[in-house]
């Protein structure tokens, strides 16, 4: 397995809010985790960290309990990726609580555990997961926020959605309300399958078609952490409004 991840300030915030973690549990279990914070000067940063340490260290806890996640269903190890987002959830909102200064603080969250040739995925917010096969892209995750949910109705189109004035708008956050609804999928991981986790801070920049050719060259053209560093610089030289996270994984 290959895996690498960057995160980046960009060029216009002054702190990055996101984060992320990458564990490796044995030769063909992988886990990681992207969060894009928001919410006050310090709030966002606090969110997204709090949200990853909890959410990795409930992965860490299960695995204990099933080395490799070795017989456990596919049932199973999504209904763990579910109570991970509720543990998470429940920890940034406690944190929140206890601080007037956080009030309000939320983060995104997007996550997958490899097991073998099976991806585990989940999300909550607008963070996404890319999967990259046989030349093509496809998006896993769904974005929960406003442009999408008028792409889901037929209000307005894709295109339409990259410019439109409330693009920035997201309905469904880790830690803003006592609980959360996470989205859970299933999705092949054969041998030279690529999946891409990353903050809109990436996605607001950098079109899918690019991401795929970047990815694809790993190998021949660029190591997978020269992929991730090329990701970066494509958003930051397009105007880097936005903090930045990109993770690679491979099969």
């Amino acid at each position: 397995m290959l895996f690498y991840g960057i995160t980046d300030v960009g060029r216009r915030r002054e702190m990055n809010q996101d984060d992320f973690a990458i564990r490796k549990y044995s030769y063909d279990v992988l886990a990681a985790v992207v969060c894009d914070g928001m919410g006050g000067a310090n709030g966002g940063n606090v969110a997204s960290r709090v949200a990853v340490e909890t959410f990795m260290a409930q992965l860490d806890e299960y695995e204990h309990e099933h080395p490799s996640f070795f017989g456990e269903s596919e049932e199973d190890i999504l209904d763990c990726l579910s109570a991970a987002v509720t543990a998470a959830n429940r920890a940034v909102y406690k944190t929140a609580a206890g601080d007037s200064s956080l009030s309000g603080m939320g983060t995104t969250l997007v996550a997958c555990i490899v097991v073998g040739e099976k991806g585990y995925v989940v999300n909550v917010g607008d963070s996404r997961l890319y999967l990259i096969a046989d030349g093509e892209i496809e998006q896993v995750s769904h974005d929960h926020s406003l442009v999408q949910d008028l792409i889901d109705f037929g209000q307005i189109t894709l295109e339409e959605a990259k410019h439109h004035s409330r693009r920035n708008v997201i309905t469904r956050v880790v830690g803003t309300q006592k609980t959360v609804a996470a989205d859970l999928f299933l999705c092949e991981m054969k041998p030279g399958t690529y999946a891409v986790l990353c903050s809109d801070g990436l996605t607001n920049h950098v079109e899918p078609e690019e991401i795929s050719e970047i990815v694809r060259g790993i190998g021949e053209e660029r190591s997978i952490d020269e992929a991730c560093g090329t990701l970066i610089d494509g958003a930051n030289g397009r105007g880097g409004y936005d903090n930045i996270t990109a993770v690679i994984l491979s099969v």
